[in-house]
């Protein structure tokens, strides 16, 4: 069970294992793009590649579809990213249980964002769990867990990349640990709980006044998604792969203070922040210096709300 990009790994370490895979459970199609175009979720084209059935159930607690996974008589059901949370009834129906591979060390970061998070309050190291499920909100009996270095340049894309591998292999590791009785699950504790909510696109508006560090975290917390965003003369410009400049300076927040092939500078309530990538409003993402090549970015210009 699961949906996006960072489940395909865990999914084709499942094919490959030898084990029998019943069936892939994704979320529907959704409505993408300008055209509003009915789009397939990646872990449903894996699947169909693989020729596996699929499943789409709009709400999982519908009884015809929990009817339909109990005839499948499933040994365990693995769920990486699904997106809806299981009710009871799907958790009870496998004798080995459900099991959740999760990118944080838990229980700090649960919830839905746990890699933005981790990114946006500048932690240095992060993880992967695997555990057994149960009724909350991954608040299940720890299997295993594995640490991972947050490098400076990560965004929450290329750590979520990073996981996704590293989650795959621990999977099947678990899976084996599982079938063999070598794995003996761990309550997890009150101790060190956190959560990370679901991120909104409102989320990315960028608030100037804020110091710089924390703005580049946000930048890179957000890429690829939601993104973060601001307003130039009135026109919504995504901003990506940002740095920290003179962390002491104070001035105007949200000036641009200089515009060129490196980047945009522009002041934060403390410090500068350096952009080196934008993404005008109905254009493609661009390095600064391609877009100056037919753009003129006025110094002095007060970026904010429209």
């Amino acid at each position: 069970m699961g949906t996006p990009e960072f489940a395909l790994p865990s999914l084709e370490a499942l094919n490959r294992s030898g084990d029998d895979l019943l069936g892939v459970v994704t979320q529907p199609d959704r409505p993408k793009g300008r055209g509003g175009f009915l789009s397939p979720p990646p872990i449903k084209l894996a699947a169909i590649k693989m020729g596996c059935e699929v499943y789409q159930p709009e709400k999982v607690r519908e009884k015809e579809f929990i009817n339909g996974i109990r005839g499948l008589k499933p040994d365990l059901i693995v769920v990486v990213a699904f997106g809806q949370i299981l009710p009871k009834d799907i958790i009870d129906i496998p004798h080995c249980g459900c099991v959740n591979v999760h990118a944080s060390m838990l229980p700090k970061y649960r919830g839905a964002a746990p890699v933005n998070w981790a990114i946006i309050n500048g932690d240095d190291r992060t993880g992967v769990t695997t555990m057994m499920m149960d009724a909350g909100m991954d608040t299940g009996p720890i299997l295993l867990q594995q640490e991972t270095e947050i490098h400076e340049e990560d965004t929450a894309g290329s750590l979520l990349r990073r996981l996704s591998r590293l989650g795959a292999e621990f999977l099947l590791e678990t899976i084996s640990g599982i079938r063999e009785n070598r794995i003996m699950p761990r309550p997890q504790g009150e101790a060190g709980v956190s959560y990370a909510p679901i991120l909104k696109k409102g989320d990315g508006l960028i608030d100037w006044g804020l110091e710089a560090r924390r703005i580049e975290r946000l930048i890179k917390g957000l890429d690829p998604w939601p993104c973060c965003y601001t307003y130039y003369e009135g026109n919504r410009w995504r901003l990506f792969s940002s740095s920290v400049l003179g962390r002491e300076d104070t001035g105007i927040p949200g000036r641009i203070e200089a515009a060129s092939e490196d980047g945009i500078i522009i002041q934060t309530g403390r410090g500068k922040v350096s952009v080196a990538e934008i993404q005008p409003e109905g254009k493609r993402r661009m390095k600064v210096s391609e877009y100056l090549t037919g753009h003129h970015i006025e110094k002095g210009t007060i970026l904010g709300n429209c």
